[in-house]
């Protein structure tokens, strides 16, 4: 007789015994039971809702776990006095984010140290560029030159509360920057320099910083690109940059210092040389600051329109950060982790946080499948890096590529895979599994530049299953909202779809967002769906085992005939179409009605001919369900992403339906929007 009911899924991966009891979550688990908080050091699902149910006691008890360095911690863990949304965290505390990070104690778990250093002065930050040119720094070293930065901008008259900016690849100097303005209480904020000059113009003039660091040019995909020409349009049009810092990025004794080839331009009394800031100093002090000191401007894609400037505090951020890096993906003192990113994205901050838990970071500038597709992962054998993190998009681009990792490097150290940016496919999951490694813990996480940090994460106790998030975050009441606002339990309805929110307050939530006095902005952004409960805006279900799988933006959300689907439910069944490149799908308005479109780059050699209109359609309708299958294919020569990796649907419908898109410099190909203008197809029945 055959059972109809549906067989429980299998993990891809699981823990042994021997990497249960030694994860950092356990013996974060037997700390708590050693103050009489937790009785059962193993199961999260326990740990998770104590953690929600005491969050003053969590937070409270991972400060004192993780040895925050801070003047004083206060008796006061959090004051619940205002709105949710306005929680006071730590509100007696004082402390300096940049002291945490360059003055790091050893995480507290000594049992997953497996890779200690004799050496007493090793390499803490080793940067790559596309060109191959490596170069490090030891803890000293960095120490050091933060120190004597720190000294020129308060020479350049720098102050508490200043912003200072980067307009800088991923490289050591932008740490370094980064740390120097904060170990003196500036603001650091940042982009990119292959930002499209109007996109930088959209953050910095709202910010105002008053120092920039930038470069003369960087490499991406085999090509030296100047900045010169953009630095000059920022300096014009941002008057509140007194200095402007120009590094190189690559120092070396034979070439021409700064002032022979200095840029010729009416501003030529505000460039410094980098060189010129790097002379000995005497030590000085870092600025002990409140808990929700501002640390971080960030900015929204902004796709839409002018991009956020969400402000983030010091405090919230180290406490999260360090919570994340430990506890869900598993770092120790003397592990090595490398995230691929730039300076415009969240996981830059993210990335270099890892200094606060003894942890070696890894940085790269260039593109990531330049020269080859699978040139990024030879750093992992060259680095021993334990813990290895790209956005999604990256391991797709690996699978169509055919890149086979395991048959190429030994990848013996790599105990972590991090994926986010957009969701990770099924797919992907398998593709990382066969051909990178089966005993490595893959976690796909979620969060955003809105918290700087995750909602649901990885988390190497628990098993590994195809297609899911394993987990939320520890003191983050994540849960799955209907449209009325009602929770959804996916064990008992047919529908488990709906909003990602997260009903309690937590250390990380934006502190403000700039120039948003009443906080309107900050509330409609959050708190305007669902009355004191924090919407992400991710359409989201929850499974069986308490994972997650993230659907795509509700924003994005497909509506024909009144049935809500995901993108990503259509972009999944897509990316197994072998003649297909990328994809995106929009909702095009219809007859009073939404018809699903659908918009596939093919791969050379292949055309959108009738047969593989119908390949797509079947496997969707196979796949996914009829309401899946797009009413319309078109072929375009290109998909717009963000400078981060992500597919901008809106964007594309709006340029459907001949509406303006206010912010092509957020898109790293914005001339791919030209593809989708006037298409004859969308005005046929």
């Amino acid at each position: 007789m055959v059972s109809n009911v549906a067989q429980r899924p299998l993990p891809l991966w699981q823990p042994s015994k021997k990497q249960l009891e030694e994860a950092n979550l356990t013996q974060f688990g037997h700390y708590l039971k050693k103050l009489g908080l937790l009785q059962n050091p193993y199961d999260y699902a326990t740990l998770h809702q104590w953690s929600i149910d005491h969050s003053d006691l969590f937070w409270s008890s991972f400060w004192d776990y993780t040895k925050i360095k801070a003047q004083t911690k206060g008796s006061l863990v959090v004051d619940q006095s205002a709105h949710i949304k306005d929680w006071q965290w730590f509100p007696e505390a004082r402390l300096n984010f940049s002291e945490n990070l360059l003055c790091a104690p050893a995480v507290s778990n000594t049992a997953s140290n497996q890779h200690p250093s004799s050496n007493n002065n090793p390499e803490v930050i080793v940067s790559y560029l596309e060109n191959g040119t490596r170069r490090s720094i030891t803890r000293e070293q960095l120490d050091t030159e933060v120190n004597q930065v720190a000294h020129a901008l308060l020479e350049i008259g720098i102050k508490i509360g200043d912003r200072v900016a980067g307009f800088l690849p991923n490289i050591i100097e932008a740490v370094v920057a980064m740390l120097a303005a904060t170990k003196i209480g500036a603001v650091w904020t940042s982009c990119s320099p292959d930002f499209g000059i109007s996109g930088a113009l959209d953050r910095f003039s709202q910010t105002q910083p008053n120092v920039l660091f930038t470069v003369r040019y960087y490499y991406y995909n085999g090509k030296r690109i100047e900045t010169d020409p953009k630095t000059q349009r920022i300096l014009d049009q941002v008057p509140s940059i007194e200095k402007a810092i120009i590094v190189d990025i690559e120092p070396t004794k034979d070439k021409p210092t700064f002032e022979q080839s200095a840029p010729s331009s009416s501003q030529d009394s505000k460039y410094i040389a980098y060189e010129k800031l790097l002379r000995p100093r005497p030590p000085l002090s870092f600025q002990t600051l409140p808990f929700n000191h501002p640390l971080y401007i960030l900015y929204s894609s902004g796709t839409t329109g002018l991009p956020k400037c969400i402000v983030h505090g010091a405090g919230g951020t180290l406490l999260q950060h360090k919570k994340e890096h430990q506890l869900h993906a598993g770092l120790s003192a003397g592990d090595t982790l490398f995230f691929f990113t730039t300076c415009g994205w969240m996981m830059w901050n993210w990335l270099v946080s890892a200094l606060a838990s003894q942890v070696k970071i890894v940085l790269y500038d260039g593109s990531p499948l330049f020269p080859e597709a699978d040139s990024l992962i030879s750093l992992i054998d060259k680095e021993q890096i334990t813990v290895f993190g790209a956005g999604a998009k990256y391991y797709s681009s690996l699978e169509k590529a055919g890149a086979r990792p395991k048959d190429k490097f030994e990848l013996s150290s790599l105990k972590g895979i991090l994926s986010t940016g957009s969701p990770l496919s099924e797919e992907s999951f398998d593709y990382i599994y066969q051909y990178f490694k089966t005993d490595v813990c893959l976690s796909s996480i979620s969060g955003g530049t809105d918290i700087v940090s995750c909602f649901a994460l990885g988390n190497n106790t628990l098993p590994v299953y195809r297609g899911e998030l394993q987990c939320a975050g520890l003191g983050m009441e994540v849960d799955v909202f209907n449209q009325s606002g009602e929770s959804i339990n996916s064990q008992s309805i047919s529908d488990p779809l709906g909003e990602l929110v997260c009903k309690n307050s937590f250390p990380s939530m934006p502190i403000a967002f700039w120039n948003d006095a009443d906080q309107q902005k900050y509330t409609q952004a959050y708190y305007k769906q669902f009355k004191g409960v924090w919407a992400q805006g991710d359409y989201i279900k929850k499974t069986s085992h308490n994972g997650y799988v993230i659907q795509g933006r509700s924003d994005a959300v497909l509506n024909p005939g009144g049935v809500r689907i995901g993108t990503a439910e259509i972009y999944r069944q897509v990316e197994k179409i072998e003649e297909v490149e990328d994809s995106i799908v929009v909702g095009q308005d219809w007859q009073d009605d939404t018809r699903v479109i659908l918009f596939v780059k093919l791969k050379p050699a292949f055309q959108l001919d009738q047969a593989l209109q119908s390949k797509i359609k079947s496997t969707l309708r196979q796949h996914a369900t009829p309401r899946h299958v797009p009413a319309l294919i078109l072929d375009v020569a290109d998909i717009p992403r963000t400078l981060s990796g992500k597919l901008v649907e809106l964007a594309v419908r709006n340029i459907i339906h001949n509406q303006e898109v206010k912010n092509k410099d957020a898109l790293v190909n914005p001339e791919a929007l030209e593809y989708f203008k006037n298409r004859p197809e969308l005005q046929e029945d």
